[in-house]
């Protein structure tokens, strides 16, 4: 018990480090934001660059592109590859960002990981949380042999701390308004940052663009020799019916597919992903429509994936959802149309640094409400939203976390209602680690 209760004490310390000593984004906002590559490259050349040692699918956009992460990761692993996984933000534990084959990241490795780095500091630089974090998640990748990794950017695209990285294929989902601070205020910007993981030479797969921002793509492509591929131009799905539970997609190479994720919102993922597995053939890759199908069927098995359309009460039904910018919340409305109830409830909480009054906008008007925080500094009270929304006509009650606003939404909801939470990822984190809802309490 006692030896149990130092490893907690020395976990503690370890995620203490990476989160309070090194400024996060995800916690700090534009404190913890770091753009440019210098860091990340020394930090790369002292590990002796272990992203070399394996191939690589880099994936940027504004919406989808944890679910293309692990639509992906869970083929490939069904293909037969070790497949290194790196994404973020965590819902519950810190491991959750690296896995291989679904496997979260042991603690022990982390903890000596972090112990190593800080006896032997990178000098003369001062890394981030995430730079951090990416580069243990190259290194870990290397150690485990994995065949292929799949890395997600965190921000943006250009800059990213991840962009040091040599794909055999990018993929950028869509472009939409988000953390204009930071990329620029408008969608031709935000386009520019993103086509920064573009490489010379290599392939790049777009899942949705058009006007100004299909332009920007284009124009990067060309000017890096690069060839691009639009996959709604030629669509992979034919079509998407709700059946048995799961979104049950007809395709033109990998015959029907049931994907385990039901978000209407899902199909536009999963062209993105059957159009990158033809160029992955291209390229050598093992790709059998057999495995295809498992994947998508069994993409929470495999990956861990959480809050995407994911329902975890039937009476009433209850819904949490990721979505927390103006166009993740449309595809999360439109998906609300497709759900049989009688009243709506609605717990959302929202970081501050969001579009709130556009999100808000969009929200149903009958609806009751019930408004909450994250615990984080960058969350908005629950007063203020509550204040915002009642310019946009929602109306309804605040409390201080999200357990209780949950808790009081199931105290009104009858059995045939719906109760909705979401507004931030970081809202639902907080539910499902109250729910002692994570899947591997390894060590």
């Amino acid at each position: 018990m006692a030896r149990k209760e130092e490893l907690a004490r020395m976990w503690e310390r370890t995620i203490n480090y990476l989160f309070s000593q090194r400024p996060a984004f995800e916690r700090d906002g534009a404190a913890g934001y770091k753009p440019g590559l210098e860091t990340s490259l020394a930090l790369d050349k002292i590990y002796k660059e272990p992203h070399r040692r394996y191939r690589i699918i880099h994936i940027a956009g504004t919406n989808g592109k944890g679910s293309t992460a692990h639509l992906l990761a869970s083929c490939l692993q069904e293909c037969g590859y070790r497949v290194g996984l790196f994404t973020s933000p965590h819902m519950i534990d810190f491991r959750e960002r690296i896995r291989v084959n679904g496997k979260k990241i042991s603690r022990n490795y982390v903890m000596q990981w972090v112990s190593d780095y800080r006896k032997n500091p990178l000098k003369g630089f001062e890394p981030s949380f995430f730079e951090l974090t990416s580069t243990m998640a190259f290194d870990y990748f290397a150690w485990r042999n994995v065949n292929v990794a799949i890395i997600e950017t965190g921000l943006g695209g250009r800059l990213d701390s991840t962009n040091i990285v040599k794909p055999d294929l990018s993929i950028i989902t869509n472009i939409g308004l988000e953390h204009q601070q930071f990329l620029g205020n408008t969608l031709e910007e935000i386009a520019l940052e993103k086509a920064g993981i573009i490489k010379h030479g290599q392939p790049v797969v777009i899942g949705h663009a058009e006007g100004v921002v299909r332009d920007v793509f284009n124009r990067e492509a060309q000017r890096l020799y690069a060839s691009i591929k639009f996959a709604e131009d030629k669509p992979e799905v034919i079509s998407a019916t709700h059946t048995d539970g799961v979104l049950r997609l007809s395709t033109v190479n990998y015959g029907t597919i049931d994907c385990e994720l039901t978000g209407d919102y899902q199909t536009e993922n999963a062209n993105t992903v059957l159009t990158a597995m033809n160029l992955l053939k291209r390229l050598k890759y093992r790709i059998k429509e057999k495995a295809i199908q498992q994947g998508f069927a069994r993409v929470v098995e495999n990956t861990g994936l959480m809050g995407r359309w994911m329902k975890i009460d039937d009476k009433p039904l209850t819904i949490l959802e990721s979505a927390h910018n103006v166009a993740g919340m449309t595809q999360a409305m439109k998906q609300l149309q497709y759900e049989t109830f009688d009243d709506l409830h609605m717990v959302i909480g929202f970081m501050a640094d969001k579009d709130v009054n556009g999100i808000l906008e969009l929200l149903p008007k009958k609806a009751s409400y019930y408004f909450t925080q994250a615990n984080s500094a960058r969350a908005m009270s629950a007063v203020q939203t509550s204040e915002l929304a009642a310019q946009h006509g929602l109306k309804g009650s605040t409390y201080p976390n999200v357990v209780e606003a949950l808790e009081a939404a199931r105290k009104a909801a009858a059995p045939r209602d719906l109760i909705y939470v979401g507004g931030s990822m970081y809202v639902l984190a907080e539910l499902l680690t109250a729910m002692n809802f994570d899947d591997q309490l390894d060590a």
